[in-house]
């Protein structure tokens, strides 16, 4: 099949990547010319792992190439796929911007019948006026139908979760325009859901904000366990084995989610309740518990170092939003790093692939990027950890003890050992159990920052 793919980030770049590795003819279209010319020689724009092979091989083969043009992808295509951008607007809701952009110029480069997929994320409603605008756009008696085709990728498993997706959503109204898509997607072997546009653009946000529900959920019972001496982690292995409920996104975690994803999804699924006339309590909780973990986790920090860390040093692992990608975007940990500045402290950062992203953000204001994670921890007085990534987990802990100045570590992912960490002398604070940073009452040792020789 001939397929355009306009846009190429996550969705887009790994999407016309699988779609030509499964032997389509693709064309990925970019307004970036710099960003078109790096990926045609395999130099990937994003982090995820195994992409610029299945790129390079597929641009070798001839299955996949990339153009700025996108009246050339558009009339040398059989099936468009728009996935552009939608982050949030000043209101919390999407901002369609681009899509628009998109539907305008497909629809003034119709040349023949088109199926116009909308693979971003955009709220209830947004394929309607998509298909309206291409009516406005296009010539007289041109033939196309428009489908919602939701992604489900995960950041740092994208690959994998677009060849063995659990489940393919296609809303369209145009039996043509279902069969095509069934065609397209028949060897990816997973549940094919057919609804309606608007069923379409609900299953997305609403699986998202479930997700995220989930995580507050169980940050809020983390909160709950640090007070009566339960552990978080244990609470959440035994519920997980509910098969109703399942262990995915029951990780508690003191700087709560982040990414490009689930803090703009929430917020613009709230905003359509709103404008539908119904106040969406639970998720204005959610939202509200996600941003109070990051104020939680730094108050944990102020009570055993004191309100003034001018003179300290802090060293970070993880700038990330997750493992296993380089996306900084609504990460705690960035977040994290702000606070503690604002606090006057001086920081070491590492992180195995957003340190670049980073960089951008801060500069080099109060923060030293480290080489590698023992750099990270050279000489501070307390050591953060923010982002899960596998490493950090093997981290030496006797050479952390020489290296390291104080003897504080604050485990925002409860990634460490705990009777491993507090058996090498250090004062341990995690999330959602009692460690040895904390007091018979259940509060933070205040005096850990005399153990560093403060």
């Amino acid at each position: 099949m001939k397929i355009c793919v306009i846009g190429t980030g996550y969705v887009g770049l790994v999407g016309a990547a699988v779609f030509a590795d499964m032997g389509n003819t693709v064309v990925g279209v970019d307004k970036d010319k710099a960003k078109i010319a790096k990926v045609t020689s395999g130099v990937m724009p994003i982090y995820e792992l195994g992409l610029d092979e299945i790129v390079l091989r597929n641009v070798k083969n001839g299955n996949l190439r990339f153009t700025t043009s996108t009246p050339e992808g558009v009339s040398q295509s059989d099936v468009i796929f728009i996935c552009v951008g939608t982050p949030q607007d000043d209101t919390g809701a999407a901002d369609l911007t681009a899509v628009m952009a998109v539907a305008k110029e497909v629809g003034q480069n119709l040349n023949g019948y088109k199926i116009v997929v909308t693979k971003s994320t955009v709220p209830v409603g947004t394929n309607e006026r998509v298909e309206q605008v291409i009516k406005e756009n296009a010539q007289a008696g041109m033939d196309f139908d428009v489908v919602s085709n939701p992604e489900f990728l995960r950041e740092g498993a994208a690959i994998e979760d677009m060849r063995n997706t659990n489940r393919t959503v296609v809303g369209t109204k145009s039996a043509r325009a279902l069969n095509m898509m069934r065609e397209l997607y028949k060897g990816f072997n997973a549940p094919f859901v057919e609804c309606d546009l608007r069923s379409a653009e609900m299953i997305k946000y609403a699986s998202n904000a479930l997700l995220a529900t989930k995580i507050s959920f169980i940050n809020e019972i983390g909160q709950l366990c640090e007070r009566a001496g339960a552990n978080v982690q244990v609470v959440a292995e035994g519920v997980g084995l509910d098969k109703r409920i399942g262990r995915a996104f029951l990780n508690a975690t003191g700087v709560g989610y982040g990414g490009s994803c689930f803090p703009k999804d929430v917020a613009a699924l709230y905003k359509t309740s709103t404008d539908q006339a119904y106040d969406f309590k639970l998720l204005r909780s959610v939202m509200e518990v996600n941003e109070l973990q990051k104020f939680n986790f730094m108050k944990k920090i102020t009570k055993a170092m004191g309100e003034n860390l001018s003179g300290c040093t802090i060293g970070v692992l993880g700038l990330a939003f997750k493992n296993d990608t380089d996306d900084i975007r609504e990460s705690g940990a960035i977040k994290m790093i702000r606070m503690i500045r604002g606090y006057g402290a001086e920081l070491r950062v590492y992180d195995p692939a957003a340190m670049e992203n980073t960089k951008k953000v801060f500069g080099h204001d109060q923060i030293y990027y480290a080489n590698d994670m023992y750099d990270a921890i050279k000489d501070v007085d307390a050591l953060c950890i923010f982002t899960e990534w596998g490493n950090f987990k093997l981290l030496d802990l006797t050479k952390t003890k020489q290296l390291m100045k104080g003897n504080l570590i604050f485990d925002a992912r409860n990634l460490l050992d705990q009777k491993a960490v507090e058996s090498s002398g250090f004062v341990y604070i995690a999330v959602g159990k009692r460690t040895n940073g904390y007091t018979e009452d259940g509060d933070i040792v205040s005096t850990a920052i005399l153990k560093n020789g403060r």
